[in-house]
């Protein structure tokens, strides 16, 4: 994003935040910009859209897994440790999205109410009614992602039962008193999303692309276009990275999977699995379904994946694995922040005792299993690969370096330094070996940031399909839950045949295989802490760790976690919108 937009995006942040806040004083037309400028100045117009963008969750990791069972920091002062060791409240809520989320809207939504009068491309009526439409698309989808992280956040059950959404603002508002709508009930703020994704679809193409001819747009919201260059000129492969329909396609899939889980889906409607499972399989079939998994997926953040997404397109349908990102950034920013203290990180995010026993034996069997091997004595030999991949436990090689983590392990050893481990393992997904971090001769990588991979579409698949139909019913699609789970079993490295897969027969025994793998493919990329909500699972199981010495491995608890499971499934509203909106709390915040 250039200086000139940037610029421009900040001037129409002091205008929105104003609205926001209270109705704004209206100055004199000086020499300063007015918002008048947005009716003649496209690219002004346009930063109203570029600042919902800047708002999206997913523009980094948020690495909350330090508020869950998978995790812990050793930043002492960190706000997911706070939340997760017993400050929770409806006033300091760290995974509070009322904020951002609804600014967000407030910016599409005043972007709708100029998207038709801008002139987007004077010389070329077309193309500037293609912009609209595109744009239009864009901030229908963008309301819904948004909606989508509220209800998350924020959707709840009322002291009396009751199944709670959010309030739906699809207008810009311009009082303070125009916000003091109620929440409505959690079917119809699943509804209004549902609609927008609907609307977004009437105006967004599935990929941006150029095409050679007319005839390939035949069947799309795009099918009266009369020149080819009109169509490349807005749609072609410039604005990549830009919300598309195949977006909103996984978007709705993430949106009817929260809608049919246990805590929002309190009797149990199977009609929900099914469609959460039907709209999964719909963004798959994009990739050629079951057979469209990326054999590398799970390593999507290695040197070989992030070459393969660095092309001047963007991400294409062919790469198989990243749905959505973020531009590829050249840095060392997650090294610093967690490679070990003799590699001259900080070590900050701890994987747990309770993630590491998480991972199956190379076999496929859990390490609780009569049959898996296990060996208490030497308890990382013989695992599932994706434990190496992902976590540095003792006696791990990085970048080259033997790391100890044991009680006498010098600077990686746990507990040894203000930097050091506090679980007895190091973070190692999501970071790059070739990274040098050491001041006197650092070097940087690319990466990426991920809104949405396809791996995880699978396991949306997988467990809404075995809700709706068990682990071996495919519906209409044509595989089942099972099929999914020993491709993502076998590309992770378990060995073939998977015996304890076949084994598993029950829909509640295949329910918990599923939810485990899902724990495993999608550590720390920000899932755990609302998928145990969705869930409605045990929130307050302590986060554990190992103290090795002498070949000797110790358990412990590292940190409680202090949640109450008779509310904590679903986060508050914040204190002051109850105050001053007389919006209705969720149950237990008071």
């Amino acid at each position: 994003m250039n200086m000139k937009i940037i610029l421009r995006i900040g001037v129409l942040s002091l205008l929105i935040g104003g609205v926001l806040s209270c109705k704004m004083l209206e100055p004199e037309n000086d020499a300063h910009n007015t918002f008048d400028r947005v009716y003649n100045d496209p690219a002004f117009a346009e930063g109203l859209l570029l600042r919902a963008y800047t708002l999206i969750p997913t523009n980094s990791y948020t690495f909350d897994d330090v508020a869950t069972d998978d995790a812990v920091t050793n930043d002492r002062v960190n706000n997911f440790m706070r939340m997760a060791t017993g400050e929770w409240t409806a006033r300091f809520n760290p995974q509070n999205m009322w904020d951002n989320a609804n600014a967000a809207i407030m910016y599409i939504n005043q972007f709708l109410t100029v998207v038709d009068v801008v002139p987007w491309k004077k010389t070329n009526p077309e193309v500037a009614q293609l912009y609209a439409r595109r744009f239009k698309g864009e901030s229908y989808a963008l309301r819904a992602l948004f909606k989508y992280y509220l209800l998350r956040n924020h959707g709840g059950v009322d002291a009396g039962g009751n199944l709670l959404g959010i309030p739906i603002y699809n207008q810009f508002l311009e009082d303070r008193d125009d916000f003091s709508l109620p929440r409505v009930s959690f079917a119809e703020s699943v509804q209004s999303i549902y609609d927008d994704i609907n609307e977004a679809l009437k105006y967004t193409p599935m990929d941006f692309a150029n095409i050679s001819s007319l005839s390939q747009l035949e069947g799309t919201p795009y099918s009266d276009v009369t020149s080819v260059q009109n169509y490349n000129d807005v749609f072609g492969e410039f604005p990549q990275q830009r919300i598309t329909g195949r977006h909103v396609l996984a978007l709705r899939s993430k949106v009817a999977l929260l809608a049919a889980s246990p805590a929002f889906n309190l009797q149990n409607d199977i009609n929900l699995w099914v469609n959460a499972a039907n709209s999964a399989a719909t963004v798959l079939e994009g990739i050629g379904g079951l057979s469209g998994l990326h054999p590398k997926g799970h390593l999507f953040y290695l040197k070989e994946q992030v070459d393969e997404a660095d092309i001047t397109t963007g991400d294409r349908l062919d790469l198989g694995e990243i749905l959505w990102r973020r531009p590829i950034t050249t840095d060392r920013d997650r090294e610093t922040q967690n490679f070990p203290p003799t590699l001259y990180g900080t070590g900050r995010i701890n994987p747990t005792q309770n993630l590491v026993d998480a991972f199956p034996m190379a076999n496929g069997y859990p390490i609780s299993h009569p049959a898996s091997g296990f060996d208490a004595a030497n308890p990382y030999a013989g695992r599932d690969p994706r434990l190496s991949h992902y976590i540095v436990y003792n006696g791990s090689t990085l970048r080259n370096t033997s790391i100890n983590t044991s009680l006498n392990g010098g600077d990686n050893g746990i507990d040894a330094l203000p930097t050091s481990t506090r679980t007895g393992y190091y973070l190692k997904k999501l970071l790059r070996e070739d990274v040098n971090v050491n001041p006197s001769s650092p070097s940087n990588q690319k990466h990426f940031n991920t809104h949405i991979r396809y791996t995880e579409i699978f396991l949306n698949y997988a467990e809404a399909a075995n809700e709706a139909w068990g682990p071996d019913g495919t519906g209409t699609i044509g595989y089942s839950a099972r099929d999914v789970i020993a491709a993502i079993r076998k590309r992770a490295g378990i060995t073939q045949p998977d015996d304890y897969l076949a084994s598993v027969q029950t829909q509640e025994d295949f329910r918990e295989l599923i939810r485990n793998e899902r724990r495993l493919e999608l550590c720390f990329e920000g899932f755990r802490f609302w998928d145990v909500r969705r869930w409605k699972l045990d929130l307050s199981t302590p986060a554990r760790g190992v103290k090795i010495s002498n070949g000797t491995y110790d358990y412990f608890t590292v940190e409680p976690r202090s949640y109450d499971n008779s509310f904590m499934h679903y986060g508050p509203i914040p204190d002051r919108e109850i105050t001053k909106f007389q919006l209705v709390q969720n149950k237990g915040w008071n």
